[in-house]
């Protein structure tokens, strides 16, 4: 199995969670660090949510538009791309309630 076609999946997944920086204040010190980074991800949300859509896109090439057909897709490869799938589409569906879940 190919690096790429575990990379990319998960790569769309941070892409997605970073977006959410700004809603986890998991202590009050991280609180106040991530106010600072909240201010700059969120003017990059929609790039981050791009970039995750694009990733996710990728992916599924590599996974399922193949030109060498001889050759079988891991299980692994497909759970882990579907995963990160419905993660992203649930950043991008529902962020308070991701970050939410994720607060605590």
């Amino acid at each position: 199995m190919r690096v790429a076609e575990r990379a990319t999946p998960v790569a769309a997944v941070v892409a997605a969670l970073s977006t959410l920086a700004c809603c986890l204040p998991l202590t009050f010190l991280g609180a106040l660090g991530l106010a600072g980074a909240s201010l700059r991800l969120q003017s990059l949300r929609p790039w981050l949510l791009v970039i995750a859509a694009v990733l996710l896109g990728v992916g599924f090439i590599q996974l399922y538009v193949r030109r060498d057909q001889c050759q079988k897709r891991s299980p692994l490869s497909i759970a882990l791309f579907w995963v990160a799938a419905v993660v992203v589409i649930l950043v991008i569906a529902f962020p308070q309630v991701i970050a939410s879940l994720i607060a605590g």
